[in-house]
């Protein structure tokens, strides 16, 4: 009689956790290039307007946030299998 032997492996991350982890990266690459660019081809000339935008300033920063928030979720999340 030939026992059957059943293998299990536990992953320390499950399936809803990578999902998550790749969102939150994602988000972070987002954020970083929401603050790319306002420069100029002209070393004579500065665009305050340009770079210091509500983009860069503001919104930029809050998506680079959420992103890290999200990783983090992901990480400390208890998976469910």
């Amino acid at each position: 009689m030939a026992k059957e032997i059943k293998k299990t492996t536990n992953f320390a991350f499950g399936k809803e956790n990578y999902r998550m982890l790749i969102i939150g990266v994602v988000i972070v690459v987002i954020g970083y290039m929401l603050m790319i660019g306002g420069g100029s081809d002209d070393p004579n000339k500065f665009d305050a307007n340009e770079i210091f935008s509500f983009r860069r300033i503001t919104l930029s920063p809050i998506m680079i946030l959420l992103g890290f928030v999200v990783v983090l979720f992901g990480i400390m999340k208890k998976s469910k299998e």
